[in-house]
């Protein structure tokens, strides 16, 4: 029976690549920051919870990273963890630079020296790219990062790829492009609209206030691109892919998709503040996966519409069931209002 250590398997991709792993017969170790609030509604809601193995572990903390590493003999490690929000990167730079970028260094020091044999995958982004100049980007497109957490990103990117060349390691990456589900966090915009959506049309709220309507992105469902993730670990020398769907969306599409469902007009319901656009925008992202279909034999299923849908769908569930008065894993009700952050953009007004 083949071993996995999962970091960061309470956020989405953890949940869906460890469902993935035990369907193939994996035994599933995976770390998680201890808190005062346990955060496994995921792992439940994929009905996985009671079917791996937790361990408490900090990724900027080598010695827990090592422990980790002892408790689970792995074959594989998936290093998913980070502090995944852009928006905050700039409000916590420092601190984005030592979980998402820095502490990727440790962990390649803790395998090296307890079991370089293991395979390693990092977590990339196509945030990496940036305001690039090229119309879509594959694994060749020069990186040219817009916020501490592409900076961040970029710097695990790149101590993977010198390991890997320096030590002989099996270390590859995963340059994701966006990727969304049902179960993705309430900050990203994908599931700030799709929830709002659903509010809207029970009638439990009368707006959707978002950020920049015009910026573009490569959306995909979450699920499928964990497939990649497993398949790029399979093969029989390490190697970095870019895993997208080659179509890019306006934040306004996505939000017309979703209201389109549940036939509203989203012009009436949404509104824009500059209060939610980064200091630094990043306007258009477009991945080519060609390598990927060709060397992992993987193409996604899901289509843009399916993916709004799937959620959409979800979302009404959800708050119904909720009204109803059942019971479930679920972030929405005690997620707070974002209106009452002060940000630096906020300030400037």
């Amino acid at each position: 029976m083949k071993k996995a250590l999962i970091t960061g398997i309470t956020g989405q991709d953890g949940a869906y690549l460890s469902k993935l792993l035990l369907e193939k017969g994996y035994k599933v170790y995976g770390t998680f920051r201890r808190v005062s609030t346990p955060n496994f509604w995921r792992l439940q809601t994929l009905d996985v919870y009671s079917k791996i193995h937790l361990i408490p572990a900090d990724l900027v903390d080598m010695g827990s990273l090592l422990e980790a590493l002892k408790v689970s003999d792995p074959d594989e490690v998936y290093n998913l963890g980070a502090s995944s929000y852009v928006s905050t990167s700039f409000e916590e730079a420092v601190e984005n630079a030592e979980i998402t970028g820095l502490a990727v260094t440790k962990f390649l020091e803790a395998i090296l020296h307890q079991n370089s044999d293991l395979k390693f995958y990092q977590a990339s982004s196509s945030e990496m790219f940036g305001n690039n100049k090229f119309r879509t980007q594959n694994e060749e497109t020069p990186f040219l990062p817009t916020s501490p957490y592409a900076v961040s990103k970029l710097y695990a990117h790149w101590i993977t790829n010198i390991y890997r060349k320096s030590y002989n390691m099996f270390a590859c990456c995963g340059i994701l492009f966006n990727h969304e589900s049902p179960i993705r966090g309430l900050e990203f915009v994908s599931r700030k609209i799709t929830n709002g959506v659903a509010q809207i049309s029970l009638g439990l709220k009368n707006e959707l206030v978002l950020g920049n309507l015009k910026a573009k992105r490569d959306w995909g469902f979450a699920g499928e691109y964990m497939t990649a993730v497993h398949k790029m670990m399979q093969q029989d020398k390490p190697s970095d892919f870019v895993i997208s769907t080659g179509e890019s969306h306006s934040v306004s599409e996505f939000a017309k998709e979703a209201f389109d469902i549940v036939g509203l007009d989203w012009k009436k319901y949404v509104k824009s503040d500059k209060k939610f656009f980064r200091p630094l925008e990043l306007d258009h992202l477009r991945g080519n996966a060609k390598s990927a279909t060709k060397h992992l034999k993987w193409k996604p299923k899901i289509t843009f519409k399916k993916l709004v849908k799937m959620m959409v769908d979800t979302e009404l569930k959800r708050w119904n069931d909720f009204l109803d008065g059942k019971t479930f894993p679920w972030d929405a009700p005690l997620y707070p209002d974002q209106s009452k952050l002060i940000t630096r953009l906020s300030r400037k007004k």
